[in-house]
């Protein structure tokens, strides 16, 4: 069986008592599965903790001991040889308070068990290592003012890690550092209470306190900690409002505007500073109210009605401030309201003038003469130096200048003639004006146009009256209505009747229906389109106005080819082929010969003058002058007149002196030497205009004779492609030419005098003109 030695020394020791832990001695004998206690931090490495030993180990070293568990390896070690088991680490309780450990002896050469294993516990005794802490301080608390003698704060609590079943390393009290004689705290709970009856918050709002908490109950060599804790006094309605001083307030403002901010001072705060202001009596009721801004508890005094310091300049007003929440536990401290006088000064400004009547409501009639007085406007001076006024109209409502303000008396006269059909009602804005330009005054006059009756009865539309040739006598084929521009108050009232030169016509009569209609009926049937298409109906319409106006309207009637049903097919005139002409027709058409004749002559005389040759005066720079000619041609397409090919010059072969003092430096599409330079009939089609365009160009540049300014240049060149290459004689560089015209005789009759001129070859001059 397993005897386990354990050393006294270690118990209770200190880790100075080193010789201590050196020394075992077997005090005490422990039977296998037995638990003990071991001081926490009271170990240095390698300290000897208890020895194991077996009694079937003879000394021989045949036997070895084995440690197992919690921490085993890497806080306890034991000697395999001794069975010696040291502590390698110092133990923490508050990190671990229990360690269960194996022992076991096995044989040294097999592994095999020689002693079954045994289990002890090792238990860590805890010591006052640990201080109290404040885990939730720093603390805030608050209590209301005046509050009575041992009203709780706040309670503070500490916690200490140390081991609360052993000793009093966790027992801890309380007791207040700073922050007496105004608190007190209980040292068991750590309840703060007021130590202070009356303490008041508009004196002293906040404190800071100082709580510590000490184990081992307070004892000597215990360990402690603080927390401090800040308490607000919080505001109660112990202050009633102050006296405020009386107010005079200079007035000059509109209506619903703040005239004054008045304020009872309170020397408490939020809710309890809240107040009430009412106006109480005055000699100006309903002028003015009194509101709370509430964001800065001052009583608001608002204008209600208009000032005029003409009339009243000055008011007196007696106003009361009350708490709004009001404190029954503090009545004892008199009223919690006070009062105050405000005295209301009206300023004098000057004011615009002002018109007796804002509007002006004016009557004119229609036929009115230019200069008509219509009526009267008029403006006074509210102020008491009662100034001149003069009036004028505003012309951005009266555009057309129809009426005019006479500027002293304001008396307003038609302008211009009025037309009430075409405004009946004019809405005036008329200016009253002081010395000062910036007083003006404004007033309305609505001047209304009377109606005249002006104006004749028209159709009420463009009819469009369509008469079936089967109409049968009396048959209504229109009903007409009129309008008329005037608008009697009685309404309007239209007669009809057909005019003079038609009523006893056999065609058509009119009935009038005596409701301002009237219907057209047919006297006859019979209507043919071919003998007359259309009917011509003049109506007469006459008002029922003083004097009566009338007008006359033509009714067209078509006659229609309809239906069965009555439903018009086809209307107007019939077209027919005619067997003859009449001397008229004969007479028309000569004339549109003529006249077409003498359009063909004028046409071909324009042109012969356009085609007569352009003589130019000799001593004119023809490079001065750009010649425009407006005869369109037909261009090179042109070829029923002449072949244009014959007229190509191919090769224009040119050698102008060269310019000294230019240096020519032309591009070119070809790069070839200038000796070798082909003719332009051997270049592509697309190449040879560019090519004869450069070659004009550096001829223009390096002619010395070409004067110092820009010139136009003008070139007739036709491009290539033309077989008979160039006929022009210009190009012959004498008469003694060497070339053979011979083949001029075979191109027909046209070039027989060509042929002759220079188809012989024997060398006789031809001279040229």
């Amino acid at each position: 069986m397993f005897f386990f030695f354990f050393s006294s020394g270690l118990v209770g020791q200190k880790p100075s008592d080193h010789r201590l832990l050196k020394r075992t001695r077997p005090i005490k004998y422990l039977s296998s599965n037995s638990s003990f206690a071991l001081t926490d931090h009271r170990f240095m490495c390698a300290s000897l903790l208890l020895q194991l030993h077996s009694d079937v180990d003879k000394g021989d070293g045949k036997v070895k001991y084995v440690l197992s568990g919690e921490g085993a390896t890497s806080i306890f070690t034991i000697d395999e040889n001794t069975g010696d088991i040291h502590a390698t680490k110092r133990l923490d309780r508050e990190a671990q308070a229990y360690y269960t450990l194996q022992a076991q002896a096995v044989d040294r050469i097999t592994n095999l068990p020689v002693e079954p294993r045994s289990e002890f516990v090792v238990k860590v005794q805890d010591i006052n290592d640990n201080e109290p802490k404040f885990i939730d301080g720093p603390y805030l608390a608050g209590v209301p003012e005046m509050s009575p003698l041992g009203t709780m704060v706040v309670q503070v609590a500490a916690t200490d890690a140390d081991d609360p079943t052993y000793g009093n390393s966790a027992r801890v009290v309380y007791s207040i550092i700073h922050g007496q004689p105004y608190f007190s705290v209980e040292p068991k709970t750590g309840v703060i209470r007021t130590a202070l009856s009356n303490m008041d918050r508009e004196t002293r709002d906040q404190y800071v306190l100082v709580i510590q908490a000490k184990d081992m109950v307070g004892q000597m060599g215990g360990l402690s900690g603080t927390t401090s804790v800040t308490v607000t006094l919080t505001d109660v309605n112990d202050n009633p409002p102050f006296k405020f001083a009386q107010q005079v307030i200079n007035v000059s403002l509109p209506v619903q505007s703040v005239v004054a901010r008045i304020k009872a001072a309170d020397a408490d705060i939020g809710s309890n500073a809240e107040m009430d202001y009412r106006i109480m009596d005055g000699d100006a009721p309903g002028q003015f109210n009194i509101t709370t801004d509430e964001n800065t508890q001052e009583g608001m005094i608002i204008l209600l009605k208009p000032l005029d310091f003409e009339t009243k300049s000055s008011f007196s007003l007696r106003i009361e401030a009350t708490n709004r929440n009001i404190d029954s536990n503090f009545l004892s401290l008199g009223s919690f309201s006070d009062t105050t006088s405000v005295k209301v000064t009206v300023e004098d400004v000057n004011e615009p003038p002002v018109f007796s009547k804002a509007l002006s409501e004016l009557v004119v009639s229609e036929d009115a003469k230019v200069g008509t007085s219509i009526g009267r406007v008029s403006a006074h001076d509210p102020d008491t130096s009662n100034n001149a006024i003069r009036f004028s109209i505003d012309r951005n409502t009266d555009l057309e200048r129809f009426f005019n303000v006479d500027a002293l008396s304001g008396v307003i006269s038609t302008a211009k003639p009025l037309d009430r059909e075409a405004n009946s009602v004019h809405n005036l804005t008329i200016f009253a004006i002081e010395k000062d330009p910036t007083q003006i005054g404004r007033g309305v006059a609505l001047v209304t146009v009377q109606d005249i009756n002006d104006n004749a009865p028209v159709f009420a539309i463009d009819y469009e009256t369509l008469l079936c040739e089967n109409a049968m006598p009396g048959q209504v084929i229109q009903t007409i209505s009129a309008v008329d521009k005037d608008e009697p108050l009685r309404g309007h009232r239209f007669y009809f009747a057909l005019a003079a030169p038609v009523a006893g016509n056999p065609n058509f009569t009119l009935r009038d229906n005596k409701d301002n209609t009237a219907s057209i009926l047919t006297k006859r049937d019979g209507f043919r389109r071919r003998q007359q298409p259309v009917y011509r109906l003049p109506v007469l319409i006459v008002d029922s106005g003083s004097p009566a106006l009338s007008s006359t309207n033509t009714l067209l009637v078509r006659v229609c080819d309809c239906d069965s049903d009555g439903v018009a097919l086809s209307c107007g005139a019939v077209a027919y082929t005619a067997t003859g002409l009449s001397t008229g027709a004969l007479l028309a058409i000569l004339g549109c010969i003529i006249t077409l004749l003498v359009m063909v002559l004028l046409i071909v005389t324009m042109r012969r003058r356009r085609k007569e040759p352009l003589i130019l005066e000799e001593e004119r720079d023809i490079r001065e002058n750009i010649v425009r000619y407006d005869d369109e041609g037909g261009g090179e397409e042109d070829t029923e007149a002449f072949d244009m090919v014959t007229l190509r010059n191919l090769n224009v072969i040119r050698d102008p002196s060269v310019r000294r003092d230019v240096t020519p430096d032309t591009p070119t599409f070809f790069h070839y030497p200038s000796a070798s330079r082909p003719p332009y009939k051997s270049l592509p089609d697309n190449v040879v205009f560019r090519e004869f365009i450069w070659d004009r160009l550096k001829d223009a540049d390096v002619d010395p004779s070409a004067p110092p300014y820009d010139s136009l240049q003008t070139y007739a060149f036709e491009g290539s492609g033309s077989v008979a290459e160039s006929l022009s004689s210009l190009e012959s560089l004498s008469t003694d030419s060497d070339q053979n015209y011979d083949y001029l005789s075979n191109w027909g009759p046209r070039f027989k005098k060509l042929a002759d001129l220079y188809g012989n070859s024997d060398g006789t001059d031809n001279t040229r003109d």
